[in-house]
């Protein structure tokens, strides 16, 4: 599983995304987001530029542990469906992480 460590930003948004797209043409199938405490609008774009590279390849990938900033991110600018995270996930995320 590839993880996304502590923090996705625009400051390592490129080093992620040539990590991510090293580790789908290995075969990766998972995307681990549970660490992820920063992040902004570059982490949806890294999210979907992974996910238009795994449709591709016509792999399967999933994006596990989205955190609520991530998913509300994702939801207010309409990828959320694209991505695989539920409508609503923001609140849904918010409410079961302890």
């Amino acid at each position: 599983m590839l993880s996304l460590g502590t923090s996705l930003t625009n400051r390592n948004a490129a080093a992620v995304l040539r990590d991510g797209l090293s580790r789908l043409a290995q075969g990766e199938a998972q995307v681990d987001c549970a660490a992820l405490a920063q992040v902004d609008s570059a982490a949806v774009a890294v999210l979907l530029a992974l996910r238009r590279a795994a449709d591709a390849r016509g792999q399967a990938l999933a994006f596990v542990g989205v955190p609520r900033q991530l998913a509300a991110l994702a939801e207010v600018y309409g990828v959320d469906g694209l991505l695989g995270i539920p409508a609503g996930a923001a609140g849904f995320y918010a409410s079961h992480r302890h």
